[in-house]
């Protein structure tokens, strides 16, 4: 399995559980947690419409994974940061979330569309990825299936 790229996280919110305000994904492994690692932007309507399922499943999972979401929308011309802290506070949003200076990141992780969410085991190898939206029955059974 190919180990997925490390890149920088500027946090808006959870430094508490990623442990700063600027950490890089690879540190987040050292939790021995599987990450599912959401690329979102503030003016993608269908990431704006996934944000409570991810949000409900972080709520019943947070024990044994890591949710993480990544406003790329400066990278894709689709937001601001202002604009993507400011509707994770509208949504109510409360796992881990910041946002990647590091311009390569679409391209490391072959980002085809918004959003894209990416499994990745506690290893640092990439289990599943999956474009487009997500409900908390797919997150479910996708990480159930990776923590087998």
């Amino acid at each position: 399995d190919d180990m997925v790229s490390d890149f920088s996280i500027s946090v808006y919110q959870g430094s508490e559980v990623v442990g700063g305000e600027d950490v890089n994904l690879y540190d987040l492994l050292q939790q021995d947690k599987p990450i599912v690692l959401n690329f979102w932007a503030p003016l993608c309507p269908p990431c704006r419409s996934e944000m409570p399922e991810l949000q409900d499943f972080y709520d019943e999972n947070k024990s044994r994974v890591l949710v993480l979401g990544v406003d790329v929308g400066p990278l894709v011309g689709m937001g601001s940061l202002e604009e993507g802290r400011a509707l994770i506070l509208e949504l109510g949003i409360n796992y881990p979330s910041g946002t990647t200076l590091d311009a390569d990141t679409m391209n490391k992780y072959k980002v085809l569309g918004m959003p894209s969410t990416y499994f990745i085991n506690p290893n640092g190898s990439l289990y599943k990825t999956w474009v487009g939206g997500l409900d908390k029955n797919i997150l479910t059974s996708i990480t159930e299936n990776m923590l087998e």
